[in-house]
């Protein structure tokens, strides 16, 4: 048997976990889970999306990689953080300052012309966490470009059958976690080889805990 799910339906879910989740001493992270079907993992399959939330309330962290005026520009517009070729090569010679720095933020953004010593000091670091840089170009809008990425997460798999991604927290509107969560949704759902028909099962659970699944499968085009 197949069900529609709507955002209605993924309120309803919110709700639930929350209500059934024990009160913690910190605010708990809410997230979705996407298990998958019919699909070759040892074809390579893999799913590495930037994905905007509509909502969120927790601004992600992006640090600048760039020098000159690309760099003034970041600093003008409050990037996180903005680092230019010195500290790149400082770090090219600290393997644990490295890993410590870039697990920091969650998004890096560079100026084109720094991405060959970006990918020589810290590219066997970035690119297994899924966080090599996005390319700035030269008259790139900064601001734009910071206020994207705040409010994005990284959702990525690769050779797995799920996926799980922070859609916010709880103390966010029941509502708000549902849009997110149908936005991940959307998403996902374009980068699967027979899209929704790829979509086994979607849950939701707190940080620590249970999660809520459905039962039945999936069918639904979410737009």
């Amino acid at each position: 048997m197949f069900i529609m799910i709507t955002e209605v339906q993924l309120t309803e879910m919110v709700k639930k976990i929350k209500a059934e989740s024990k009160k913690r001493k910190f605010t708990q992270a809410i997230e979705l889970i996407i298990n998958f079907k019919d699909i070759d993992v040892k074809k390579g399959f893999a799913i590495n999306e930037v994905v905007q939330l509509p909502k969120t309330n927790s601004p992600a962290l992006v640090c600048v990689i760039a020098t000159g005026e690309m760099g003034l520009k970041a600093k003008e517009a409050n990037a996180d953080a903005v680092i230019g070729t010195s500290e790149l090569e400082k770090f090219g010679a600290d393997k644990r300052e490295s890993r410590k720095f870039i697990n920091k933020y969650d998004f890096f953004l560079a100026d084109t012309k720094v991405m060959p010593l970006v990918g020589k000091t810290l590219g066997q670091l970035l690119g297994p966490r899924g966080k090599m840089p996005t390319p700035l170009p030269f008259d790139a809008p900064i601001e734009s470009f910071l206020q994207r990425f705040r409010a994005s997460i990284k959702v990525r798999t690769r050779a797995s059958l799920s996926i799980s991604c922070k859609i916010g927290d709880e103390s966010m509107e029941d509502e708000d976690l549902a849009i997110n969560a149908h936005a991940v949704l959307s998403a996902i759902e374009k980068k699967l080889p027979n899209g929704e028909k790829n979509i086994k099962k979607i849950m939701l659970k707190t940080s620590m805990g249970k999660p809520l699944k459905q039962v039945q499968e999936v069918k639904k085009k979410y737009a």
